[in-house]
């Protein structure tokens, strides 16, 4: 029994180009070709991608992915266990930095200087101002705060609803090409990613490339965060972090 490269990535939930990129780079190489050329998948071709997709969902590179999948003497435990503790030291990291940025969503609650008809009118039945108390005590000290307390305090209803306007059209393009099986690394998620820095660094402060990985993480590990983006489309929370990861990076971050 075999599969073509469509129906394998029905399976998996990944796209065709991700097969065709495996395929390119032998991490997966289909172990049969049709007469006309086109790639058939076996049984074992779909245990190992079924490994492949384990180890990327914990944030293994394509390149150790490898290792592990073709060295007889890897160990996948000792692997697991050196990413668990990476991955918690990273979690320490980022919880220290965390204390020291303006969170983003949360900043955009701050300062608004609306009647409560006007806010009603902007943002509806959502209280702007609902983790305004929670922000001040957890980032009230850091400059980002203040930053972004001087700028919203000028702000107008006019402001605030084209704030919203921008908002609501990123996030729609943005689930889209999610929908679109476009990759995190790709190059649209990475320019959708710097717009969303840039919408941050327009609106409410500064935010260099660091700053931005700080709350592309967050944007996970933070429940709140994580529900937020994830009503978009499934997985939009997880692939919006690794698309701001990869902007960083490919600017020097």
């Amino acid at each position: 029994m075999s599969y073509s490269v469509g129906q394998v990535a029905g399976f998996a939930g990944v796209t065709v180009r991700t097969l065709h990129h495996y395929d390119d780079i032998g991490l997966l190489v289909p172990s049969e070709r049709s007469h006309a050329g086109h790639r058939r998948y076996s049984d074992a071709d779909l245990d190992r991608l079924q490994q492949i997709l384990f180890y990327r969902e914990l944030g293994f590179p394509l390149e150790e992915v490898a290792a592990l999948l073709d060295d007889p003497d890897a160990d996948p435990r000792e692997h697991l266990r050196r990413q668990h503790e990476l991955l918690t030291a990273r979690i320490e990291k980022l919880r220290k930095m965390a204390e020291a940025v303006e969170h983003a969503m949360e900043a955009r609650t701050m300062g608004i200087n609306l009647t409560p008809e006007e806010k009603f009118e902007v943002f509806g039945d959502k209280d702007p101002e609902q983790y305004a108390e929670e922000a001040e005590q957890r980032w009230g000290g850091t400059d980002a705060y203040a930053e972004s307390q001087r700028r919203v305090a000028r702000y107008t209803k006019n402001d605030w609803q084209r704030i919203k306007t921008e908002v609501e059209d990123w996030e729609q393009r943005y689930a889209a090409l999610v929908a679109d099986g476009e990759p995190a690394t790709g190059e649209r998620a990475m320019v959708m990613a710097e717009e969303h820095r840039r919408h941050i660094g327009t609106w409410y402060f500064e935010c260099p490339y660091e700053m931005h990985r700080c709350l592309g993480e967050m944007y996970v590990a933070d429940e709140r965060f994580k529900a937020y983006y994830d009503s978009l489309g499934p997985g939009v929370a997880e692939h919006l972090k690794e698309a701001i990861l990869a902007n960083a990076a490919r600017h020097g971050a």
